[in-house]
């Protein structure tokens, strides 16, 4: 059998979800033929920039503007105009990649951006193509644009993303809440006191992670200071090279200062608390680490969906105020039992399986 998985490169998330399947099903199924497809370089040169640009400037210059679009297209007073305009715009952006889904005839295509569902799911509906449509959807929270009819199957990260499918008119014979696809590295496994040496800390120290995605937006040096005389920091710059030639001239006390990493998983298991942004596959990462979280910077729209659906499960605070932030780490640190009563919360909804469930129903 023909698998494609396929994603959108613009988000991080959706291309780490759809590797995490892609590594899973070419080691564990070897009776497939297995592909990993980026919709984007199918695209024409306008709708690239627009995912490739636009987007990153929305979410980290003009939020407002983002919130705004993600209200029109969620509203039910407006979702069925901007649902039309998005499918015409989106079919003629992508028409390489319609073709392409006609010519390879897959079996299976597992999508973890909902632009890929639906050019599939409207494809299926006319029947120029007969593949099954597996959609992944990438965040604790349901924008309607995931939802398309030709669907035959939602991987739902949690019950509550289940709930909310359910509630959209979706059969409930059409959910799987098996989780968000995560890497295999993102498993409590690794040797703490190893890594500890690795990384030149302190293995005994209650350590705070800071890493807001590949950006480093948000305040991480106001937290990292006003941390650092209480706790060991690691701070991930990712791209924002200013924020961390700063912190490197500063050199603030039990703050260890990391630029781009891939090695995240690391950084997770010899902390006890991150820092981030709460977007999905993200938390789907920490969660399953049984790190537990303090979510800022985030998005409006599907970032502040993901904080209140593990807000509902009492995992996870949501603050930008450096003082609250302080105050609710300082109060964990302080209070190690109430440490362990919420990774046991986490414990009830992570979803170590996802790669595993996925691809059960492959047949």
């Amino acid at each position: 059998m023909k698998v494609l998985i396929t994603y959108v490169s613009a988000g991080a998330g959706h291309r780490r979800a759809a590797e995490a399947v892609y590594d899973y099903l070419k080691n564990n199924r070897k009776d497939l033929t297995v592909e990993l497809v980026d919709i984007l370089p199918f695209a024409n040169s306008f709708f690239r920039f627009c995912y490739n640009s636009g987007y990153p400037f929305l979410v980290h210059y003009a939020t407002w503007l983002w919130g705004f679009f993600f209200w029109v297209t969620e509203s039910r007073l407006t979702r069925w105009l901007s649902r039309k305009g998005a499918l015409i715009v989106n079919y003629l952006g992508c028409r390489r990649f319609v073709a392409y889904l006609i010519r390879e005839n897959f079996d299976f295509i597992i999508s973890t951006h909902f632009l890929n569902s639906e050019l599939v799911a409207n494809l299926k509906v006319k029947n120029k193509i007969q593949a099954k449509l597996i959609t992944v959807i990438t965040d604790f929270g349901v924008h309607p644009f995931w939802v398309s009819k030709g669907t035959d199957l939602y991987i739902a990260a949690c019950g509550s993303t289940k709930e909310k499918l359910l509630n959209m008119g979706v059969i409930e014979q059409k959910i799987q809440a098996s989780g968000i696809p995560f890497s295999p590295s993102f498993v409590k496994t690794q040797n703490r006191a190893e890594l500890a040496e690795k990384f030149g800390i302190g293995k005994n120290k209650f350590t705070v992670l800071l890493m807001t995605g590949s950006f480093g937006v948000g305040p991480l040096e106001e937290i990292a200071e006003s941390l650092s005389a209480q706790a060991q920091v690691l701070v991930v710059c990712a791209k924002n090279k200013k924020l961390f030639i700063r912190l490197q001239k500063r050199n603030l006390e039990n703050v260890k200062v990391f630029g781009f990493v891939d090695n995240a998983e690391e950084l997770m298991a010899v902390s006890d608390i991150i820092v981030t942004k709460p977007g999905g596959s993200s938390i789907a990462e920490l969660l399953n680490m049984e790190l537990l979280p303090v979510f800022i910077a985030a998005i409006p729209g599907q970032e502040s969906q993901n904080a209140k659906v593990l807000a509902s499960y009492h995992v996870g605070s949501v603050t930008n105020n450096i003082k609250k932030i302080k105050d609710l780490i300082l109060d964990l640190k302080n209070n190690p039992q109430r440490i362990e009563e919420l990774r046991q919360k986490i414990r009830e909804i992570k979803k170590p399986f996802a790669c595993q469930e996925l691809a059960s129903v492959i047949r």
